[in-house]
């Protein structure tokens, strides 16, 4: 048997376990992706719950204050449907740019700004957003 490195083809098992390493690297991305799309999910389903619950509590009590925090949690209810809809389109993006690379056999670079630090920096934004309107808005 000769060594990888003399330039003789790979052997049949190994051409097999290059391929499904190749399909493991596919399911692994579509499980990313899926677990993107319910946290996508998730965050828009919050925050129109968080409008619906606030919502409530202005029909129920017309003071100023139950006024004010509705408007709030408007503002911030959509902003999450918005970190959301984010999330979907950007794992949408990033899954079917690295399948694209993955068939054309590139390498899959790691992200200089990942997915995850960039909904982390927008979900920090919003709660910032929300304490300053809920005490100042």
């Amino acid at each position: 048997m000769e060594s990888a490195g003399s330039g003789v083809p790979r052997i049949p098992l190994a051409t097999e376990g290059t391929s499904f390493a190749e399909y493991r690297t596919q399911l692994a991305l579509d499980r990313t992706t899926l677990a993107w799309l319910r946290t996508a999910l998730t965050f828009a389903t919050f925050g129109f719950g968080v409008v619906g619950f606030f919502r409530t509590v202005r029909l129920t009590s017309q003071t100023p204050e139950a006024v004010r925090l509705h408007q709030a949690a408007i503002r911030t209810g959509v902003a999450l449907v918005l970190v959301g809809i984010t999330a979907m389109l950007l794992s949408a993006i990033s899954h079917w740019l690295a399948l694209r690379r993955l068939r054309r056999g590139e390498r899959l670079p790691l992200a200089k700004w990942p997915l995850t630090v960039t909904i982390a920096v927008l979900v920090s934004i919003l709660g910032l957003y929300g304490l300053w309107a809920l005490f100042y808005g």
